[in-house]
């Protein structure tokens, strides 16, 4: 019953039941005991009225009137003489007086809170106004013990009656609670729970029923976003099938281009001069169609393999990178430089981190190819506390505003002409791969720079 929260709202109701009553009884019992002291001063004023009519009684009517009084003696004022009515012998001198002629609730709360914490059996002298101006002051004493047990008994009464109290109104409220509240929840969590059993089916759909506002805005929400989640779900699903036929056709379509790669190789030793003059338009076509079938094909696979990590010589990586980029730079003035400290090795997968910074070099490379002018491009590295950095820089042009704002979106090429918007995203991947990952530094007029960062950690993957 604690773990549910109908269970506590209904503990919590009984203890607030309680602390209400508690609040309660103070000032009760304060009133009760005033009115214990007064009916007391009532009966004594009415066995002194048998003095009154008959000044002489016998001892023995004296002691009964003063029993069922309740009281050792009555002392009363009238007419501006002290006379005392009744009396018996008091077992000890007055230990407190108490005048009910004009309290205050706060005196009246005090000495109700006094007598009940404590237990003595004391005597006491209570001063009042006779009833029915029957005298001035009527001032009887009387024992504290049975003003205790009676406040006491009174007390037991309150809170008996306050327990029964809690334990109904907590039981309605516990009733009412589960009926409008914990069952529409657990209508809705089962809802939830159905829809996650199979969310691409449209009809598990929660369907706002709800008459409270709260609840019905909470399953207009569920209700929302069950709807957004199943169209993605199904706008995926067509995705992941278009994406596998757009794979296929890509894979055959590369086989064709590759066939025809080759015959161009061999047109181009042709001596006419109009077949040499449209065979480098030809090469290109054919080189960008090879190259948008070869990323898309490598884009589409359904993830990329876990980094296998070891121990890697950057130096080695470095240098067949600036070797094979080198090559196919032909006739461009590009120079390229390479800042690796002799020795460094780093934990990352070899061939991923071929493909990472052959990505990036080629960008730099064919940016600077695009403007006509000599360029330079390098690739350095050092090594931090936390992690290895690597940085690819170029003069080339810089990165347009619509390149930088998509930068690492796939198929969102904006750098270059002819490019497939791929090569940053695959990177940027692979290094996400390995734990880490790839910046723009900064660019612009004056060239690009780009940081790859690698956790000096295990990272992901296995060591080797």
């Amino acid at each position: 019953m604690i773990n549910s929260l109908s269970g506590r709202f209904l503990i919590l109701t009984i203890a607030f039941v309680m602390l209400a009553e508690v609040l309660i009884f103070v000032p009760s019992v304060a009133r009760f005991r005033e009115d214990y002291l007064r009916t007391r001063l009532e009966r004594a004023q009415i066995a002194s009225l048998v003095l009154l009519a008959d000044e002489m009684i016998d001892q023995e009517l004296e002691q009964e009137l003063l029993q069922n009084a309740e009281v050792f003696n009555v002392v009363l004022l009238r007419d501006e003489a002290r006379e005392l009515m009744l009396s018996s012998p008091v077992p000890s001198p007055a230990m407190a007086s108490f005048d009910l002629r004009d309290p205050g609730a706060i005196v009246l709360i005090r000495d109700a809170m006094h007598r009940l914490v404590t237990p003595d059996d004391e005597v006491i002298r209570v001063i009042g106004d006779p009833v029915r101006a029957g005298g001035l002051v009527i001032e009887v004493t009387m024992a504290s013990g049975p003003l205790r047990a009676a406040m006491l008994d009174y007390g037991w009464r309150i809170f008996q009656l306050s327990l029964v109290i809690s334990v109904i109104t907590g039981g309605l409220l516990f009733l009412a609670v589960r009926m409008l509240f914990v069952r529409p929840v657990r209508k809705v969590v089962g809802a939830m729970a159905s829809f996650a059993q199979a969310p691409e089916d449209a009809r598990r759909v929660l369907t706002p029923s709800s008459r409270l506002r709260e609840l019905r805005e909470a399953e207009e929400a569920l209700h929302n976003l069950e709807t957004q989640l199943s169209s993605a779900l199904k706008q995926k699903d067509r995705l992941a099938q278009l994406g596998g036929a757009v794979a296929r056709i890509s894979h055959d379509l590369r086989n064709i281009l590759t066939t025809t790669q080759l015959f161009a190789d061999r047109v181009e030793m042709s001596k006419d001069p109009m077949v040499q003059r449209a065979l480098p338009k030809l090469i290109g076509s054919i080189n960008r169609a090879v190259n948008l079938t070869e990323s898309t094909l490598a884009f589409g696979s359904a993830e990329e393999p876990a980094p296998r990590l070891t121990l890697t010589a950057l130096s080695e990586v470095v240098n067949d990178v600036v070797e094979s980029e080198r090559m196919a730079t032909g006739d461009h003035d590009i120079s390229y430089a390479e800042d690796v400290p002799m020795g460094l090795t780093l934990r990352a997968d070899p061939e991923q981190l071929y493909r990472i910074l052959r990505n990036l070099v080629r960008n730099a490379r064919q940016a600077i190819e695009a403007t006509g002018k000599a360029g330079e491009i390098m690739v350095a590295a050092r090594e931090d506390p936390k992690e290895w950095v690597i940085t690819v820089t170029d003069t080339g042009p810089g990165l347009p505003k619509k390149a930088r704002e998509l930068l690492f979106q796939p198929f969102a090429a904006g750098g270059r002409k002819g490019g497939t918007g791929l090569g940053l995203a695959i990177a940027a991947e692979l290094a996400r791969g390995h734990g880490g990952r790839l910046e723009l530094v900064r660019t612009g007029e004056d060239g690009t720079v780009f940081a790859i960062c690698l956790p000096r950690g295990f990272g992901t993957g296995e060591a080797e």
